[in-house]
This record gives C-alpha cells, sequence and structure tokens, in this order.
C-alpha cells in the first residue's frame, strides 16, 4: 500500500474506526477491496456491536421502569399526542433489536458466501501496473526441490518449483495478513495466527475458521540466466 489514503482506511478498519474517505486509484481499490474482505472474514465481526446491545437494554429498562405520567383512573389527563407511549416505545425497541439482528445475520451470509466462493476460486496473481524484475533465487537451488523465501520491501512471498513449474505465492495469510511460516518436513506454509495451512502452491490445506480464506495470491515470476527473479512494485 503505497498511498497515505490507502493506509490510513486499512488502519482506520482494522480499530473499527469509521474510515475517512478520500480519493482512490484502481489500484487503491483493489486494496481496499481485499483489506475489507479479510476484515470481514474476522471471528465475530458479522455480529452487532456490545456497546449497541447494551446501550439499547438500558434504555429500553429506564423507560419502562419509569413512574406513569398519567395521573389516577378517575381523571386522566390528555396525553400529548408527541409523546410516545410506554407500547409505542417497547414495539420501536423490539423492531431496532430485531433490525439490529436481521442485519448482522444477514452481513454474515452474504460475507459467509463471499468469502467461501473466493475459496472456491484459482488462485489470482498479482500483477503490478509498474514494477522490476527482482532476484530472489538461483535456479540450481530451486532444482533441489527447495522453497525460498523472500522479501523484496514492497511483497513477501515463497518460490518454488513444482511439476517443473516455477510459482510465486505471496507470504501473507488471507484471512488477517499473518506471515506464514515454511514446514519444511511437511512442505506447507503454516499461518501462526489461526491454525491455518496452506500449500507450496498457495491453495489451502486445512483451517479451524468460520469460512475457508482464499487460496494464496501469486506473483509473475521468471527464469534468466539461471536467476529466478519476480516481479515487484517498486
Amino acid at each position: 500500500m503505497s498511498a497515505p489514503g490507502t493506509r490510513r482506511f486499512v488502519a482506520d478498519l482494522l480499530s473499527s474506526r469509521r474510515p475517512r474517505s478520500f480519493r482512490a486509484d484502481d489500484a487503491d481499490v483493489a486494496q481496499l477491496r481485499a483489506a475489507i474482505a479479510l476484515r470481514a472474514a474476522a471471528p465475530g465481526s458479522a455480529a452487532p456491536r456490545a456497546e449497541f446491545v447494551t446501550d439499547l437494554h438500558q434504555r429500553l429498562a429506564a423507560q419502562l421502569s419509569a413512574p406513569d405520567r398519567y395521573g389516577s383512573r378517575g381523571s386522566l389527563p390528555a396525553r400529548p399526542a408527541v409523546e410516545p407511549t410506554r407500547r409505542r416505545l417497547v414495539q420501536t425497541g423490539a423492531i431496532a433489536a430485531a433490525a439490529a439482528t436481521a442485519g448482522a445475520v444477514m452481513n454474515h451470509l452474504v460475507t459467509a458466501r463471499a468469502v467461501s466462493e473466493l475459496s472456491g476460486t484459482p488462485a489470482e496473481t498479482l500483477t503490478p501496473t509498474t514494477g522490476v524484475w527482482r532476484t530472489v533465487s538461483t535456479s540450481t537451488d530451486l532444482a533441489k526441490g527447495q522453497v525460498q523465501a523472500f522479501d523484496l520491501g514492497t511483497i513477501v512471498g515463497f518460490v518454488a518449483r513444482t511439476d517443473g513449474q516455477l510459482q510465486a505465492v505471496s507470504a501473507l495469510c488471507t484471512h488477517l495478513g499473518c506471515r506464514l511460516a515454511f514446514d519444511a518436513a511437511a512442505r506447507r506454509l503454516n499461518c501462526p495466527c489461526h491454525t491455518t495451512s496452506f500449500a507450496i502452491n498457495g491453495q489451502l490445506l486445512r483451517y479451524r475458521l468460520s469460512v475457508p480464506p482464499p487460496p494464496l495470491p501469486h506473483f509473475p515470476v521468471r527464469e534468466i540466466d539461471g536467476a529466478v527473479q519476480v516481479f515487484a512494485p517498486v
């Protein structure tokens, strides 16, 4: 993320604050969509906020426990037209609570379906609009079946040769962006945050989340003059 507006947007999103608007280009929009999808996949993100539920309960309890303001049965003054009755208040509170619950359930279903559909699609190749080819390994090292981690500053990932084909995948888990670690014995990429694992080619192997995260994105990779290079933004 290079744009300051994008960084502020993601920081607000992760802190449960209302993100500030800014003028975004196509690259920013793609990053924001990815950040929103990952934030929506967090456990409990579809539930209504605890502060909202607590405040709603306190308001209803205060109104229901208020003393009767309309006098005795013998002489009932006319009730102000602008003041809601207790029944109207209870009905309004019930509608608000039902709306909040229905909205949370609908949001959960839409999010779960969207993330589930993403996990079943082939891994996306992230191709920067501007960048350079940078060497991350040698042909000799990868010919031995090695998996090479790389950190180019703008992107981090792993490169390997699978079935004779070079592949470079992101080293960030698609759930919350935790840095993946290579398990040489099992030849898989493990997320230390939520017991999620990916294959060397980026496909999801196991998870303990409510919905499966998408496969790892791929980076453009090539082999030239004995060097393995990845196309990365500057």
